[in-house]
């Protein structure tokens, strides 16, 4: 048995032709991790929908309702990019619970894979960058609220910086926000995390992973955090629509499997969602399910 896997079919609603968000890159991520092997469907779970008072632990009622009843100023749905139909409402109700699932079962058993999440630039009052809610955002309020964690890290290796999650934890001493990211990218304006990493346009696997390999293990030894939610967009990827760093895929993979073992040898439970990645559909999910890869090898090293 490798790590659990959380999906649901709705993750991919439709949209129309022309739009560039890669929407059907969830259910091809699925279909490609049992097709190859990295994953079987004993390993599935199905999330429900989060229930209104975990959004409300980050999304003020006023913000979600307006979302979900198609009652968003023209404005806010162009910061978002994204066409506020039911199948979409629902998609996004389903990802929140899917990222809850996610760190909740990561906690039972060391690591838990979803096969999407990651919304980092959804501020409790509007959403930003594709992202309507943001999903690592409430389950971390989530499971502190109900006491299974009193600290937890986000590590965020999106090439856009986790702009909305560190805002949103900005004055909460229990999780600590921590973003490598390009540092020409989007957001123009950032915010602060607890660390940011910028990076430089056009850094290639060696130094991005040195830069990471510098800073994240000892960040796990000072913080000890009792759950770590990482984001492993694939979006530094060189062949990124969006990116404008230039890692390979097998940078991209040697990147998990630094940053699942740098968790898992501490003994560091590790949830991931999957982040970024703009591109043709068929490379895009081959670097979506490197992350799954480097779990299930991680997952069978730590004898997990």
């Amino acid at each position: 048995m490798g790590p659990p896997l959380i999906y649901h079919p709705a993750y991919s609603a439709p949209l129309p032709s022309s739009h560039r968000f890669p929407m059907a890159k969830f259910r091809q991520l699925h279909d490609l991790l049992l097709s190859q092997g990295i994953a079987t469907a004993s390993q599935l779970h199905t999330p429900l929908p989060a229930p209104r008072r975990w959004l409300e632990l980050v999304h003020p009622r006023a913000y979600h309702q307006a979302f979900g009843r198609g009652e968003l100023s023209a404005a806010d749905q162009r910061r978002i990019g994204l066409p506020a139909t039911q199948p979409l409402v629902r998609r996004t109700w389903l990802a929140v619970g899917g990222t809850v699932l996610t760190a909740r079962l990561a906690l039972q058993q060391g690591v838990a894979c979803h096969l999407a999440g990651g919304t980092h630039h959804a501020f409790p009052l509007h959403g930003s960058g594709f992202c309507i809610f943001n999903d690592c955002a409430v389950a971390a309020r989530v499971l502190l609220a109900e006491g299974a964690v009193e600290r937890l890290m986000v590590v965020d290796l999106d090439v856009h910086q986790g702009d909305a999650t560190a805002a949103i934890f900005a004055t909460d001493p229990r999780v600590f926000t921590f973003s490598a990211h390009c540092a020409s990218n989007f957001p123009l304006r950032k915010q602060c995390s607890d660390v940011d990493l910028p990076l430089d346009d056009g850094l290639d696997d060696d130094a991005y992973l040195a830069a990471i390999g510098d800073c994240l293990p000892d960040l796990l030894d000072q913080e000890r955090p009792q759950l770590v939610l990482y984001n492993a967009g694939v979006d530094p990827h060189r062949d990124d629509r969006l990116g404008r760093l230039c890692l390979s895929s097998q940078g991209l993979l040697n990147r998990d499997r630094l940053v699942l073992d740098a968790c898992l040898r501490r003994r560091i439970p590790i949830a991931t969602v999957i982040g970024g990645g703009y591109d043709e559909i068929g490379p895009l999910v081959q670097r979506h399910s490197l992350v799954f890869r480097a779990a299930s090898e991680q997952a069978r090293l730590h004898r997990l």
